[in-house]
Parts: C-alpha cells; sequence; structure tokens
C-alpha cells in the first residue's frame, strides 16, 4: 500500500475505533473532551489528538492508530495497515458530553480568561457542588479563594489554577457535575494549594484530590498539595523536581490507589532520588482522596445522627 493510502486510512479510523472493537470501553469518571481512557480490565490507553493519537500511562508506548493495532494484535506494520482498512467503516461508541464549554476568545490570554471569572462565594453554584458533592470544608474552601486557585466555571463547575513557578496562571482544571476538561489553549504545569513555602510537598493526580487531602489531613499550615491534573507533562516534571531540589524538602507521592497511581508514585520518587530529598508514597484507601474524604464525612454524619461528635457541616450561605 503506497504512502498516500496509509494516510488516508489514519484520517479516516479513529484510535477509538480500534479499542472499541478490542473490548475497551470509556472510563466516563476519568475522561475528558481532549482526553478519553479506555479501560479494559487492568488495561489503560488513554487517546488524544481528537482520536488520532494514543499513549499508555502505565508504559512509555504511545503512537497512531497503526502502532496502537500493532501493540494490541502483536502484529507488523503491514499486517496492522490491513487490520485497520478492515475499519473504515466502523463506528465506535463515544461518550456523549452533556455540556459543552462555553466558546472563548483567541485574542484573549489565558490570564485573562482567569481573571475574569468570578471567585466561588457561599451558596454560589460552584460552591454547593465542591461542599455539597465533593464534601470540601469551609477551611479549604476559604483558603481556596483566598489564595485565588478556584474561579466559578460554566454551570456550577470549578476551574482549578495550574501556576508557574512565578505564580502566572498557565491553565486550569475544569470540574463539576457533568464535566471534565482542561482549559482550551493553556498547559499542565502544577495546582497549588496550601503553604507555598513548605517542606512537605504532596503530589495528587487531581486539584479536587489535593484539596481532599487537605482537608482530611488539616495541615495547610506545613504542607503544599499539589496536582498534576491527570497527566505527567514536561513542564510539570520540571516543577516537581525544583520543589524537590529545595532544602529539606520531603516529597509525598499521594497518587491514587491504582495502577496508573503507582506509576505516578515511582516517577516521583526517581526525581526525589536524584535530588536526594526525602521521599514518602501516600496512599488513600479507597481509589482517591476524594472517595476518602466523602466516606469519612458520611461516617461522621451517621455518628452524629447517633448523638455522637460529627464532621464539620459546610456553609452554604
Amino acid at each position: 500500500m503506497n504512502r498516500n493510502k496509509v494516510e488516508e486510512l489514519r484520517d479516516k479510523v479513529s484510535c477509538g475505533a480500534v479499542l472499541d472493537k478490542a473490548g475497551f470501553a470509556v472510563d466516563i469518571k476519568e475522561s475528558t473532551r481532549r482526553a478519553l481512557k479506555y479501560r479494559r480490565g487492568d488495561e489503560i490507553i488513554i487517546v488524544i489528538h481528537d482520536g488520532r493519537g494514543w499513549f499508555d500511562p502505565l508504559s512509555e508506548a504511545k503512537g497512531d492508530v497503526f502502532s496502537l493495532v500493532e501493540q494490541l494484535a502483536g502484529v507488523g506494520f503491514s499486517d496492522g495497515v490491513d487490520r485497520v482498512a478492515d475499519l473504515v467503516a466502523y463506528e465506535p461508541e463515544t461518550p456523549l458530553w452533556t455540556i459543552q464549554p462555553k466558546a472563548w476568545s483567541k485574542n484573549l490570554k489565558i490570564d485573562e480568561r482567569w481573571r475574569r471569572r468570578r471567585k466561588p462565594w457561599p451558596g454560589s453554584l460552584t460552591w454547593r457542588y465542591l461542599a455539597g458533592e465533593r464534601f470540601l470544608s469551609d477551611e479549604v474552601l476559604d483558603m481556596g479563594i483566598q489564595q485565588d486557585r478556584v474561579r466559578e466555571g460554566p454551570y456550577g463547575s470549578m476551574w482549578a489554577a495550574h501556576t508557574d513557578e512565578d505564580g502566572g496562571v498557565t491553565g486550569w482544571e475544569e470540574r463539576g457535575p457533568t464535566w471534565r476538561g482542561f482549559a482550551s489553549g493553556g498547559s499542565k504545569v502544577l495546582f497549588r494549594f496550601g503553604s507555598l513555602d513548605a517542606t512537605r510537598a504532596c503530589v495528587t493526580e487531581a486539584a479536587i484530590d489535593a484539596m481532599s487531602l487537605a482537608a482530611i489531613e488539616r495541615r495547610l499550615s506545613d504542607s503544599l498539595y499539589l496536582s498534576t491534573g491527570g497527566g505527567w507533562a514536561p513542564a510539570t516534571a520540571a516543577s516537581i523536581r525544583r520543589l524537590a531540589e529545595r532544602p529539606r524538602t520531603l516529597l509525598v507521592a499521594a497518587t491514587d490507589n491504582n495502577g496508573q497511581g503507582d506509576v505516578y508514585a515511582g516517577r516521583i520518587a526517581a526525581i526525589a532520588q536524584d535530588a536526594d530529598c526525602g521521599y514518602e508514597r501516600l496512599r488513600p484507601a479507597g481509589e482517591d482522596w476524594n472517595e476518602d474524604l466523602k466516606a469519612m464525612e458520611r461516617q461522621g454524619t451517621e455518628e452524629g445522627e447517633m448523638g455522637l461528635p460529627h464532621a464539620r457541616r459546610s456553609r452554604q450561605g
């Protein structure tokens, strides 16, 4: 098959089609509009670039639709091309996002778009989502607002800022009742919450988890809670490395309790070893820290109903 035909196949067949045909399913909870997470048992593949690219978060494997077929089927390029050709008319199932992000002007810079959004306030839709559905405490929400880490997103969603070493906003995680994504045109570095000068730095995979761990530990004065935004960008690794190089740093891998979390924890451990700083692995009891926080709050509420001391009830306005 000539090169033009190969390129035509690459345009016609998405990585999602290959995965759907191979028995993978989209994990809606862990997917965004720009990065779909597919699972088949313990296997995970992330599809990016509008279905034209993929990578395995548990290894270094990545590529296009042809390399994906080679990876899954264990065949060479020629056989892989034939298998892709067989999928030209195949229509995979795709998630239907219930809301779409608001249109934004390409003339506006990231930091300007951030400044134009309001900060949450008690009783606002975003406050209710974070307090009522995510069980974040007033103390954590108040600090997030004071440090300018969270803003009101569309439809009651939250924007959680990623910043560089100078404090400049580079993008934001978008989380809501029916939406999950990252700022269009933005770049992932780190969400930073808590004491910026703290020597204890806890790295999680989502801003919600960083704030949940802060609510669980109640160590806002001596810890810095971080989120990679569910990825591992070069800028993210470089930023964690700079934190590790600070004197007396303890780097805590507080990533999820699953295979992907263990892979990220291994990368954090390697950075700590290179920087000769302290290292710990902190693992949630559930899959992530927000699950743990919800479990604690529900248990506290049940104890309160029996007349025992119970967890805080969040301010709603």
